[in-house]
């Protein structure tokens, strides 16, 4: 017998991140970078030096799959990795002038179309789905 999921908040969240994520991916599209890619020079732009387990906790990969996105990233010249003086087993990544220029210009663009995507919303309906967010993610 087969089951289907009849939380209809849960589907319309999912349904909902999707959208999201498309548009997203959309527009990270036109600067050749994927999902993933941008989410890891976003991460660098916005936190500074990290290490490939920082930026892969920050968002919410497994650190093998970071490496190869990391890897691709420095072939592109976008970033680079300084060892870690205090573990050899560790690598800092920062952005290269070229990462940190990319991600100047695309940063305003990226910022307008999130507000894009949430200006139907008053401003107290955006406190009321953050709180209710908050609510469900009992991880912040």
């Amino acid at each position: 017998m087969e089951r289907k999921c009849t939380n209809q908040s849960f589907l319309l969240l999912m349904h909902t991140s999707k959208a999201i994520q498309d548009q997203i991916k959309d527009d990270m599209s036109k600067n050749n970078l994927s999902i993933t890619e941008f989410s890891v020079l976003e991460v660098l732009y916005h936190k500074g030096r990290q290490t490939i387990q920082q930026i892969a906790q920050s968002i919410l990969i497994s650190s093998g799959s970071m490496t190869y996105v990391i890897d691709k990233l420095e072939q592109r010249g976008l970033l680079k990795r300084n060892a870690c003086p205090g573990d050899r087993r560790a690598s800092h990544i920062t952005l290269t002038p070229d990462g940190e220029g990319l991600m100047e210009k695309i940063m305003p663009e990226h910022e307008d179309l999130i507000d894009s995507l949430f200006d139907s919303l008053s401003a107290d309906e955006e406190q009321e789905l953050i709180r209710l967010l908050r609510k469900i993610n009992k991880f912040n």
